[in-house]
């Protein structure tokens, strides 16, 4: 099936017609030989192929052979780096070396590949199939990649698949690892749609429950898989792969990033940009999201803690210093605070004013908010027993970081996007610094 919603009708929940550019995912052993297939199908005949030195020995060189087999001519490029990051410099080589005869593009990797691999097609207008190395992360089908620009992770529109290609022969054949940084993917989806759905109840930001619905049957299914992803269970690695999927059109669908991820996302980013900046360890993306959620499920369960006290919020966002709060952040990030703190200008989140109107709902639906953070948020220990059955990092210091970081993580998870999270409603509160201490 091609599409999980109506493309045509509108959605009787929220109104919206839910479309996604993919136009068809294929999850099955051996689906790579289906490549010179899905070629023909475009009316395309030469394919311009993209891997790394890490992913085309092991899928990169099979796809040029499958395809020459059939007679289709092929252009490639193979990036040179061990460590390849989504650059501007990555990008521009990609451009470069890019074979304008051929009229299709088809990549083989995960995360990096395929977020740039999306910007070649979206600029030369081209189809574009991405055939996973690995069931990773949840961005093969997104419409967005996210690259570093002058130092800081942003999403940037782009192309989504056309065709995405699951081999399970290769996703099985991965190491274990990634299988682990894709579930811990999904388990972002427990604070990415608690998270819209307050920003909705605070700031009536568009929500419609179809897709999250549609968000939380996939991450259910990749958790009752997840006992078997250790023993690379076929099974278990095609229903993880199809709920990264499914996470990544559910974005399609809401024409935003709300149901793939939020302040745990960017707990993950920062990290990322304190590697470049300092040098300090990173880990795949995934596991710094599973780490990422863990604190946040802990924030959330603090939260419902919380007494609302008008009158110390009030204090609170009053008192707040924005020219020492930006000498804090380029103390923990380096350079690539500038843009984190240019983006206050523009969004005017510290404004008072605007901060005493959303207290009033908060206090207005507190009740309310405390509903929903019950409704999403499974207990801390139900979802370190996940983290246990596939046996991830459980903490932060498992992943290499000092754990004296993550108050200021937590705080500083505010300021990366123009998003309603966990943090903003911490400081709308007046408590995010006590709750990131005990937290954290």
């Amino acid at each position: 099936m091609k599409y999980d919603f109506d493309p045509i009708k509108a959605c009787p929940t929220c109104g919206k017609v839910h479309k996604t550019a993919l136009q068809d995912c294929i999850i099955k052993s051996g689906a790579m030989r289906e490549l010179p297939e899905i070629v023909s199908r475009y009316n395309a005949k030469k394919a311009f192929v993209i891997a790394d030195i890490n992913t085309y020995p092991i899928g990169g060189e099979k796809i040029v052979n499958i395809l020459e087999a059939a007679g289709v001519p092929v252009s490639k490029h193979v990036f040179p780096d061990k460590r390849l990051e989504p650059s501007e410099a990555a990008v521009g080589s990609l451009l470069l070396h890019f074979d304008a005869t051929c009229d299709i593009i088809i990549a083989f990797g995960s995360g990096v590949i395929n977020d740039i691999s999306k910007l070649l097609a979206f600029l030369t207008n081209r189809p574009y199939v991405i055939v996973a190395s690995a069931a990773y992360m949840d961005g093969y089908a997104a419409g967005s990649s996210v690259v570093i620009r002058e130092g800081v992770k942003v999403t940037l529109p782009s192309k989504s698949p056309d065709v995405i290609v699951g081999d399970t022969d290769v996703l099985c054949a991965a190491p274990v690892h990634m299988a682990k940084a894709g579930l811990g993917d999904m388990l972002a989806k427990y604070v990415s749609i608690c998270e819209w759905r307050l920003s909705n109840l605070i700031n009536g930001e568009y929500y419609c429950e179809e897709v999250a619905e549609y968000t939380r049957q996939s991450l259910k299914k990749c958790v009752d898989g997840a006992d078997k992803l250790l023993d690379r269970n076929e099974e278990s690695m095609a229903a993880l792969f199809a709920g990264l999927i499914n996470c990544g059109k559910a974005m399609d669908y809401a024409g935003c990033t709300r149901p793939g991820g939020g302040v745990e996302h960017y707990c993950s980013h920062l990290w990322d940009m304190r590697g470049l900046e300092f040098g300090t360890k990173t880990a795949p993306h995934g596991i710094q999201v599973a780490i990422g959620t863990l604190y946040a499920i802990k924030a959330f369960h603090a939260l419902k803690g919380v007494v609302p006290n008008k009158e110390k919020a009030l204090a609170y966002a009053k008192s707040f210093d924005f020219a020492a709060w930006s000498e804090k952040l380029t103390a923990f990030l380096g350079k690539s605070a500038a843009p984190m703190i240019a983006l206050e200008a523009k969004e005017k989140k510290y404004d008072v004013e605007k901060h005493a109107k959303r207290l009033d709902v908060i206090l207005e639906k507190w009740d309310e908010i405390l509903q929903i953070v019950e409704e999403e948020i499974p207990s801390n220990e139900e979802f370190m027993k996940i983290l246990e059955t596939i046996d991830a990092p459980r903490s932060i210091e498992d992943i290499g970081l000092d754990r004296s970081i993550l108050p200021m993580t937590l705080m500083a998870t505010k300021d990366i996007r123009d998003k309603y999270i966990l943090p903003r409603l911490l400081f709308d509160l007046g408590v995010l610094e006590e709750v990131a201490e005990s937290v954290c």
